[in-house]
């Protein structure tokens, strides 16, 4: 398990670290920043668009087996993107790196889970949640530090042989058994209209958060006035409060999923709207923070209530679920261009916190979506 947390950690260091080295990136091979920011974005849009086709391309395989290919294209993939100067050849690795993201996220959680008894599957995905939530915290920073030293193509080759040795990791030790195609299916409790409640609560939660977030640090500077130190300090305190919160989602996930699915996005939609009245005080680090706390367990959250109700294969029903992710992220960062052109940079967190809300509201309602015919709730 803490080899796959681990990967995790690799997958999401390797999507955002373009983001700190991209000046150097850009200098180095000689085209514009929007062309290294491509790298990013197409990424995101890679693993949006390839979730589910390559789910069910591949649902026979069994998972060890899956795990281990896509590791050793994530090894090939990044040892390529460190090792290039051609732009184009650059994308296609970047591009590759993405797929097999896209579907590593949808084996990985089934097989860790199929480990442990049904009793602390919360639990297990808050750990693998873990290892992604430290690539914004600590793998992009070190990544960048490490860039800034001794060149954009260092980090890269540093993640390669971490995927070396995780792709050992993870073929040598997964039990054969967890991995299979059998262990974790299905959801536990089937229930294909609360399944729908689970994306659109991803989907909406997720566009609300990016509408504002994608430009939280031109907010910070220009309505907040806080310096480059107290931008930093207020980033940071986002991603260690995200941590914390998934830690602390990730312990009553198993006892109460739709209470821990429900409060990170109200408590979202309060944090967006506290930024918005609140973001030219001293309350704004504080605020960053609870945004944080709030925002990062919603995938943990929703990726475990997915296991759930899934109506059908685990993973293909993830896969849906990240895909749909990707498209909120993609989305909310759009939807938020044209609030700050229309409406300017401060109702960017007006409207995130609006579709919050919506959002807090549908994952409030799962628990009336469904019901047996004698009136009684099919699902815990």
């Amino acid at each position: 398990m803490l080899a796959l947390a681990v990967s995790a950690f690799a997958f999401n260091t390797t999507e955002n670290l373009p983001i700190g080295v991209l000046p150097l990136m850009a200098a180095d091979l000689g085209v514009p920043l929007s062309a290294v920011g491509l790298l990013v974005t197409g990424y995101g849009l890679t693993v949006a668009v390839v979730s589910l086709p390559l789910a069910h391309a591949t649902r026979d395989v069994q998972r060890r087996l899956s795990l281990t290919v896509l590791l050793a294209v994530f090894v090939v993939a990044t040892l390529l993107t460190a090792l290039t100067s051609n732009y184009w050849l650059l994308l296609g690795a970047r591009v590759a790196t993405a797929m097999a993201q896209a579907l590593f996220w949808a084996v990985m959680t089934p097989a860790a889970v199929a480990m442990f008894p049904p009793g602390v599957r919360g639990r297990v995905v808050a750990v693998l949640s873990v290892g992604g939530g430290l690539a914004m915290v600590a793998g992009v920073p070190a990544g960048t530090w490490l860039g800034q030293q001794g060149g954009w193509r260092s980090p890269f080759l540093v993640l390669s042989v971490l995927g070396v040795l995780t792709l050992v990791a993870v073929a040598g030790l997964l039990p054969r058994g967890a991995g299979g195609r059998a262990a974790v299916a299905d959801g536990t409790t089937p229930d294909r209209r609360r399944y729908v409640v689970v994306l659109l609560t991803t989907v909406v939660s997720v566009m609300g958060m990016f509408t504002a977030y994608t430009y939280v640090v031109a907010f910070l500077t220009e309505i907040g006035g806080l310096s480059a130190e107290e931008i930093s300090l207020a980033l940071l305190a986002f991603g260690v409060a995200g941590i914390a919160g998934v830690v602390v989602v990730g312990a009553v996930l198993d006892r109460a999923p739709r209470l821990a699915m429900a409060v990170p996005v109200g408590l979202q939609a309060a944090a967006l709207l506290g930024l918005n009245l609140l973001g030219a005080t001293p309350a704004a680090i504080p605020v960053m923070a609870l945004l944080g706390f709030a925002a990062a367990p919603v995938f943990t959250a929703t990726q475990t209530r997915v296991m759930q109700v899934a109506p059908g294969r685990a993973e293909m029903a993830l896969a849906a679920n990240s895909a749909l992710f990707n498209v909120g992220l993609a989305g909310g960062a759009l939807l938020g261009g044209l609030v700050l052109s229309w409406l300017g940079l401060s109702a960017t967190f007006l409207v995130g916190a609006a579709l919050s809300a919506v959002a807090f509201a549908v994952a409030c309602a799962e628990s009336r979506v469904a019901v047996a015919r004698d009136g009684t709730s099919v699902v815990p």
